[in-house]
């Protein structure tokens, strides 16, 4: 019987092998995430994760789980908003990229209402109806099973609750696209091994970006795991797409 497999990048790899590729991708890229991140978008992202934050709604008291939350960008702001009152979960597959945001958020000062857990996106370990908000940033399409984890997150938000999806997406431009594609495939590699002494890591992020379902095809496959009103915000002519959906 021929093993089940999925994309890792543009590459065919087993079902089961795709998690520990993904963590020594992040392994790799850690020290320099926050630096690769302001040259890569050229400081936009600070942007896209803004109108994020302002897109949930969130406010005092919220319980919040920021999936895939790396170095504790959208984490810091939200541990801001709920206060003492309120609880947010920092998270990420990456034990590296965990610990990076769980030291930037302490220097920042930030102490009583964060909790630090390392998670697989696919299997949520919450009760069930816990989460005011859960979001996921720059993080979905390294998900092996993408419709478990909308599914688990459904079953995680409180009803009411709402998750929002930051993740590169499709241009709407052709002219646009093209020269995307080429900064995607021939500048950033080089960037990469500039900066970060790793023009491999950085090639698959671009080939993993392309391999991410289109933002109508995310929209629906959020409706088939249950969310209600959902939708999407295209920004910088989609280069980057926030979806946005609700538990009923």
């Amino acid at each position: 019987m021929k093993e089940e497999t999925t994309h890792f990048g543009y590459e065919d790899v087993a079902v089961g092998e795709k998690a520990s590729r993904v963590r020594g991708v992040f392994d790799s890229v850690a020290s320099k995430y926050d630096v690769m991140n302001d040259l890569m978008s050229m400081g936009v992202h600070r942007l896209w994760k803004k109108q994020a934050i302002e897109l949930s709604g969130a406010r005092e008291g919220w319980e919040v789980l920021d999936l895939a939350g790396g170095t504790g960008d959208l984490s810091l702001q939200f541990a801001r908003i709920v206060g003492p009152k309120g609880r947010v979960v920092l998270s990420d597959i990456n034990q590296s990229m965990l610990h990076n945001g769980r030291e930037r958020l302490v220097n920042e000062g930030v102490l009583g209402n964060v909790e630090y857990v390392q998670i697989n996106a696919e299997q949520i370990p919450f009760p069930d109806n816990s989460f005011d908000c859960i979001t996921i940033s720059f993080g979905l399409r390294n998900v092996t099973d993408k419709d478990k984890a909308l599914r688990a997150i459904y079953k995680a938000l409180k009803p009411g609750g709402r998750l929002l999806v930051l993740e590169f997406s499709k241009p709407t431009n052709e002219k646009f696209r093209s020269v995307y594609d080429f900064y995607s495939f021939n500048i950033l590699p080089v960037i990469g091994k500039v900066v970060a002494n790793d023009e491999e890591s950085y090639r698959y992020l671009a080939e993993s970006i392309r391999m991410h379902p289109d933002q109508e095809t995310l929209r629906g496959m959020m409706d088939e795991a249950g969310f209600n009103r959902t939708e999407y915000f295209n920004m910088t002519g989609g280069v980057v797409a926030l979806h946005r959906g609700f538990k009923q």
